[in-house]
């Protein structure tokens, strides 16, 4: 290096300017990221830009879409081998029904009568999903029913245990960003509920289906960011109930033999942020006739019933592995509840 001994001088002058025009050059090739690193920090720009971005601890929108679909149907997602999801469920529901009772005897009326019946309906509900594989989880759940209703019948509440489910989830293909994923399923219900079939109706309600049932499903999902759409089927049937004693219009029943039902579905869910989801989907299950046998060796047949939801849901995400979810449902046909609503809630211990 030449030493200069005043900044003054010409000599130095012009290295001084030599240097700076060097400085100038290489500063112009320079990419904008390492201008971008050399801006100061506290800028209202970078500010406004670190906000808007993704922060610590932030979950992409496939991830929260996964969570939301995992909160909304189980059956979409599986746990892990050896681990263990314990869930919380809250549902009520309202159904409130006018029927015209109307009996012939020889051509002639002999009963005609209108009755309005309203039911409130909570059912809070425990389930544990545990992974037996990674591709395969098993499932337990028991609902705690509260039921109040007002009837020309009986007008009260009643409280008990609901049908035990007991269940198995298999994805026989694993998970791919750019294709669907599919899952199996396969139910049992117990009726450890209290039976509609053995229950007085001017003293007590129901509490469940009063049947063995089985019920077979297949669902799939595509994340598709930031929307994720999915569908589902089901077929399920119900084993007879037998050796009954219900009165019912004067005559007792002895035997139910439910008919097979048959549910398909669909719908999406939108991530709005990295903590906020909405769904929609509509929920259509057909139920075909059952038979009932009464004692005096009559039979009846009951008419098929369809039952019709629209749902849509909010899912909130309170930590980076938990997300609410809360649902209100509308009622699309007279065989369904007038509305629902939900929660559904991860425990963590």
């Amino acid at each position: 290096m030449q030493y200069c001994p005043s900044p003054r001088s010409p000599r130095c002058s012009s290295h001084v300017a030599l240097s700076l025009s060097f400085v100038a050059a290489a500063a112009l090739c320079l990419p904008l990221s390492v201008w971008a690193q050399a801006a100061p920090a506290g800028s209202a720009t970078d500010a406004a830009r670190s906000a808007l971005g993704k922060q610590e601890g932030d979950v992409d929108q496939a991830a929260l879409l996964k969570q939301t679909l995992t909160a909304s149907d189980k059956q979409y997602s599986l746990v892990k081998t050896g681990k263990m999801v314990v869930t919380y469920d809250l549902n009520y529901s309202y159904t409130g029904q006018q029927q015209i009772d109307a009996k012939f005897t020889d051509s002639t009326l002999t009963l005609f009568k209108i009755e309005n019946t309203r039911a409130h309906t909570i059912t809070n509900t425990a389930s544990v999903d545990y992974g037996l594989r990674d591709n395969l989880t098993g499932n337990v759940a028991l609902p705690v029913v509260s039921k109040y209703s007002e009837s020309s019948s009986f007008s009260g509440m009643s409280h008990g245990f609901g049908d035990l489910q007991l269940g198995l989830r298999w994805q026989p293909f694993e998970m791919r960003r750019d294709t669907p994923s599919l899952t199996t399923s396969a139910t049992v219900r117990l009726p450890t509920g209290r039976s509609p079939y053995r229950t007085d109706a001017t003293k007590n309600l129901s509490t469940g289906s009063g049947t063995t049932g089985i019920t077979f499903g297949a669902n799939t999902s595509k994340i598709i960011d930031p929307i994720a759409l999915f569908g589902s089927v089901s077929f399920g049937f119900s084993l007879p109930a037998k050796h009954l004693s219900q009165v019912r219009d004067g005559v007792v029943l002895r035997e139910l033999q439910p008919g097979p039902s048959v549910g398909f579905g669909g719908g999406f869910a939108y991530a709005l942020s990295y903590d906020v989801s909405t769904t929609m989907s509509i929920q259509e299950t057909l139920s075909f006739p059952s038979r009932l046998r009464f004692a005096d060796g009559t039979s009846v047949r009951t008419s098929v019933q369809t039952s019709g939801m629209f749902n849509m849901g909010l899912g909130v995400r309170t930590s980076p592995s938990n997300t609410l979810n809360f649902t209100v449902g509308i009622g699309l046909t007279s065989d369904s509840p007038d509305f629902t609503l939900g929660l559904n809630m991860p425990l963590n211990f």
